[in-house]
């Protein structure tokens, strides 16, 4: 039995949120311990919006793979070996790579990856590298890659992990029990990135599944985030070359379109677009006045927050949960987008001094 080593602490999400997840066997349970990830109120964004609403920040880059994909990866990897697959496959921009690998070899499973050659940050690849993973650079964008995974899985025998697992959406949901559990309630107003546009619709069946079993009254709006140059759902057309520096987000035909529409739709919430430099200007902002460093299509949702605010679209006193679904050390190059290089001066006090000065 996996109990991850917890010893009588957090247990990972499969045993902490059992009676809400498909049935599974203790014995088949993979875990590293996700979840638990902390809600931190963001106080210094609240003032810099004039402090008329509450804002919290879902940091799942505190996963086990700095990631909200080890919540849904966990129950994937778990169901296929309880099924007795013997390897995963999956597309990647980055972190399901990272987080199918680990899960993997955590559960003694060979892991296949297609990413698009040039197209996945330095951080990612490598997670899925160290942990064994077979990985492959493709010719072509992270639809390409999902289309080769869809026809290629069934052949080989090899269990898919990419969202349209609907195991990966299952685990994912539990994120939003957390926020209730710290909250007592569920928020006015849930603003999280959209990519492949499975996590919307998996927060919104938590908050749900909550409701329904009367642990929550309210039910939160769906505020989903599109990059400019990825915003096939706000379109409403598929985008053949998707272009953002949010490379995570970089997805021009969403697996889970129907689904994130839906949970829009059903929430009253909306799914908008956000440009590159409204992402790095809250991507810089996190770091420099919260303390957190998350990765750039972390930000997509707080970067919409603020534009929406405004507009003038939040009534004075609104609850405003923001998922970052990243660390920023998945992405090592994107600091040069918003950062100059440190100086080098002389090992010289009066140098050290006057450089700090200046």
């Amino acid at each position: 039995m996996d109990d991850g080593g917890c010893s009588g602490g957090w247990p990972g999400v499969i045993r902490k949120y059992r009676k809400f997840l498909p049935e599974l066997p203790d014995e088949h349970v993979v875990t590293l311990l996700e979840g638990n990830t902390p809600l931190i109120r963001a106080y210094n964004l609240e003032k810099e919006l004039g402090g008329d609403i509450s804002i919290y920040l879902k940091y799942e880059g505190l996963n086990p793979t700095a990631s909200f994909k080890d919540r849904g990866m966990t129950l994937a990897v778990s169901i296929a070996r309880a099924r007795g697959s013997q390897a995963v496959v999956c597309a990647s921009t980055g972190n399901t790579s990272a987080s199918a690998a680990a899960y993997a070899a955590r559960a003694g499973m060979k892991a296949y990856v297609l990413v698009p050659k040039g197209k996945i940050a330095l951080g990612k690849l490598i997670q899925a590298l160290m942990h064994g993973a077979r990985v492959l650079g493709i010719e072509g964008n992270f639809d390409d890659a999902l289309r080769i995974v869809r026809e290629i899985a069934d052949k080989r025998g090899l269990t898919i992990v990419n969202s349209i697992n609907p195991f990966r959406l299952e685990g994912q949901k539990t994120a939003a029990f957390e926020v209730c559990d710290v909250l007592g309630r569920a928020p006015d107003f849930h603003a999280l990135p959209v990519g492949n546009a499975g996590n919307i619709s998996a927060y919104w069946n938590g908050y749900k599944v909550y409701r329904e079993h009367g642990i929550i009254e309210n039910l939160p709006k769906m505020l989903g985030f599109q990059a400019e140059g990825a915003a096939p759902i706000v379109r409403g057309e598929v985008v053949e070359s998707p272009e953002t520096v949010a490379s995570a987000i970089r997805i021009g035909n969403p697996a889970n379109w129907e689904k994130a529409v839906k949970a829009r739709d059903e929430s009253g919430g909306l799914i908008e677009i956000v440009t590159d430099k409204e992402i790095l200007t809250a991507y810089k902002l996190l770091a420099s006045r919260e303390g957190i460093f998350c990765e750039p299509a972390s930000a997509a949702g707080v970067a919409g927050v603020f534009k929406l605010h405004r507009k003038g679209f939040f009534e004075k006193g609104a609850l405003v949960v923001c998922t970052l679904t990243g660390h920023g050390l998945k992405d090592p190059d994107a600091p040069n987008l918003v950062c100059e290089l440190p100086p080098t001066v002389k090992a010289d006090p009066v140098a050290v001094l006057g450089a700090l000065d200046a």
